[in-house]
Formats: C-alpha cells, structure tokens, sequence
C-alpha cells in the first residue's frame, strides 16, 4: 500500500514515517515545497491507498480520482476546510483530523505575537540590526485584559499563560467552561462585551459562515483605541481592509497576524505598517508539534488501511 505525505511537515518527522514504514507502507512524499494544487493531486492521488494532507487542494475531483483506492484523507492538524467532505463521505473515505497536537504550541505564538506587538520588538530588532540602538516604548501586559473568542484547547492554553502574567481574562464561547473559570479566574461574557473591554483580543474560533468577518468596521470601532489584535486562528475572521483601515486611523493600536484570508498574502497593504507583526501560519511550526501531529495522522492512516475504525474522524455518520 502507497501513502502520499502531501503535508510538508510530515516529512521531518522520522517518528512519523517510522509509523508507516513499520506498518510496510510505501510513503511517497510531496514533489514540492509547497501545499499541492488540484491538477497536482489529481497526478498523485490515483496510486495511493491514504493521504496525509496539510493544506493541500484536496477538492471533490481529486476525491474522485483517488477512489476506489483511496480510503483516508489524514489532516496533519486540525482545520479540513480545504477537504471536500461530501466526496469523502460519497466515496467512503475517511477523513480524520489530529486534535490536540498543536494546541500548545499555536497557543505560545499568540502569547508570542502579543509580547512582540506590546513591546514593539520587531522595531527594536530593526534598529539594532541598523546600528541605531534606538529604544521604543513599549507597553505591559501585566494588568491588561486580554479577550479570548473561543475557549477551546487553544483558547484555554492562552488564558493560563495569561494568568501567569497577571492578566484580567475574558472570554466568550458557545459552551463554557467552569474548569476555566475555577483555575485562572476566566470571566465569560456575551462577544461585544468581550472585544469592548479587550486591551488584547486573541482570536481562536473556526471558520465559519457564521463568523467569517467577524471583525470588521464595525466591531473594530467598538474597541478601545490602544487594543491589539493576535490571530492565530483563521484568516477569514478578519477583514483585512477594514483591519488596516483601522490600523492607519488610530482605532486600534496594533494587530499580530499568523493567519490570512489569501496564503500566502500578495501585496498585502498590512505589509507597510510597522504596528503588525506577521508570520506565516506557523502556529503549529514547532518540533514538538510537528512529531505529534505526524504521529497522530499516521497512525489513523495505519488503522483505516488495515481494517480498524480511526479515533478522530470528521465525518458524522
């Protein structure tokens, strides 16, 4: 049996491979440097029993073309909207994700992200490199109240380290917590409550109709005017235009940025402004996340090829 490791990532994990080597599968690894398009895929997918993708196009066509033989689509992480469930589900292909596995991780990067933007590290860094030694004031975090929209794993993750640094957590979520609020004295509150008192707003929801552009003019004009924006969840959260807008006027103070509507960003105005800091959705970039998530996929890839249930799967039956 063939496995295709579209996910990029997948490949520096020996522990990784080793699980499907182990299993006697053949691993065939991604040509290319990058997320797989279709017309890529559809070359690929006819040969192979499994995949592990990352945020590779796998769309209804290349379902198609990898049925009958292919019997799991593997998500190295935990976000399968580039996965074409109703195919999976028409083909009998299992689609699995890897929770838990970066939690940590994506969680320390938005606490990264909001100790680079407060302190302004990314001009200070400028500086120095220039030669100018230039000291910027920045601001603390301790004392400041950071809002979580969404207290998941990650969500939760982030309000302990805030509690940490003496930070005033409010939160909001479809299904409170009270483990949450018993351990680091987390306050729930309706959402608009939540980004009015935010001096740091911390995006963790999914990508949803429901919140797609959630913030946007209006939302960020209901912030306080020193607040920073971290998101490490999805790009779609955030209209761009009316973020930079926002950014340029004095509305917000500064945004941390993981994730983009269009990845990677072309041109993007934000790339101009010296209160964000941007990485390349690398919330889950850590040597310890990768092993975890690679394992994880693996072994649903081992279980489903060799006639067993997967533990994580997305389909509803």
């Amino acid at each position: 049996m063939k496995v295709l490791a579209a996910a990029r990532s997948f490949a520096k994990s020996a522990e990784a491979k080793a699980v499907l080597s182990q299993a006697g599968f053949e691993i065939v690894l991604n040509p290319h440097d990058r997320p797989l398009k279709e017309a890529e895929l559809l070359e690929l997918i006819q040969d192979v029993d499994g995949m592990v993708a990352g945020m590779d196009e796998v769309t209804a066509a290349v379902i198609d073309k990898g049925a009958p033989r292919l019997k799991i689509v593997a998500k190295h992480g935990v976000g399968y909207n580039n996965i074409d469930l109703t195919a999976a589900k028409e083909h009998g292909v299992q689609v699995t994700i890897t929770p838990g596995a970066n939690t940590v991780s994506v969680a320390e990067l938005a606490f990264a992200l909001m100790l680079a933007v407060a302190r302004k590290i990314n001009l200070m860094d400028k500086s120095v490199r220039a030669g100018s030694w230039n000291r910027v004031t920045g601001g603390e975090l301790s004392g400041k109240t950071l809002g979580i929209v969404g207290l998941g794993n990650i969500g939760g993750e982030v309000a302990k380290r805030a509690a940490a640094f003496d930070m005033q957590v409010v939160a909001y979520d479809l299904f409170p917590r009270a483990d949450w609020i018993e351990k680091y004295g987390v306050v729930y509150k309706p959402l608009s409550e939540v980004i009015a008192a935010a001096d740091f707003l911390s995006l963790h929801a999914p990508a949803t109709p429901e919140t797609q552009g959630m913030i946007n003019r209006a939302v960020l004009k209901t912030m306080k005017p020193s607040a920073i924006i971290i998101n490490t969840a999805r790009g779609d959260l955030i209209v761009e235009e009316d973020l930079y807008a926002a950014l340029t006027t004095g509305v917000i103070a500064g945004a941390g940025l993981d994730t983009f509507a269009q990845e990677p960003p072309v041109d993007s105005p934000l790339f101009t402004l010296d209160n964000v800091v941007l990485t390349p959705h690398a919330g889950a970039a850590t040597a310890e996340a990768v092993t975890r998530m690679g394992v994880t996929a693996a072994e649903e890839v081992v279980r489903v090829l060799t006639g067993k249930q997967p533990l994580y799967s997305v389909l509803k039956k």
